[in-house]
């Protein structure tokens, strides 16, 4: 499988093809230090691509959501996930505090939410007018996913403005069998598929 149809805002424009970004227009590569090294870190980083979820959490009757591309599998037996949250954001105190979070996998054609959820609103506005359907504990599961699930915290570690949260999965919820949104460049895309297994 092969990322492609990237584009930035507005979703009708192409990404160019990026240079590395510590190669120059000749083609050579430098080091990074002419440049301020976190903005050369996220030029970095930029080209990773990933999927896209949206973490929700409830804590005494109020929901939260945010938007969540630093997810990843850490072991299968039992299962556990890892999250990167940032520490200011809304959803995290809920997080801490009822010790429960879910992790929606989105689709490509929600993309939409992806961009609602990333935006600074207040928890409730970023709930209006979006389907969803409640899991075991109350959380806010979103229609229309690639799937979801229900975890629980197990270990949380800080690391600078961000706290990373293990979590075990209680609830696998199974979604649409469609292609993922990806997140790379800046920019949304999706997959094409080439083959229906193997490794990539």
């Amino acid at each position: 499988m092969a990322a492609s149809e990237c584009r930035t805002e507005p979703p009708s424009t192409s990404l160019p093809s990026p240079r590395a970004p510590n190669e120059n227009r000749d083609g050579r590569v430098s080091p990074l230090t002419p440049k301020a090294p976190a903005e050369r870190f996220r030029d970095a980083m930029a080209l990773f691509a990933s999927g896209v979820t949206v973490v929700t959490a409830r804590h005494a009757g109020e929901d939260s959501g945010m938007t969540v591309s630093a997810f990843f599998s850490v072991t299968l037996e039992p299962p556990r996930v890892l999250v990167s949250l940032s520490e200011d954001a809304d959803t995290t105190p809920l997080v801490e505090a009822s010790g429960r979070f879910a992790v929606n996998l989105l689709a490509a054609d929600q993309e939409p939410l992806s961009v609602r959820f990333a935006e600074r609103l207040p928890p409730r506005e970023k709930m209006q007018g979006v389907a969803f359907h409640r899991g075991t504990d109350g959380v806010v599961l979103l229609d229309g996913t690639l799937g979801a699930l229900e975890c629980r915290v197990e270990n949380r570690f800080p690391v600078g403005d961000h706290v990373l949260l293990v979590g075990t999965v209680e609830q696998l919820h199974e979604g649409r069998r469609e292609l993922p949104l990806l997140y790379w460049n800046r920019g949304y895309g999706t997959l094409e598929r080439r083959s229906a297994g193997g490794s990539p």
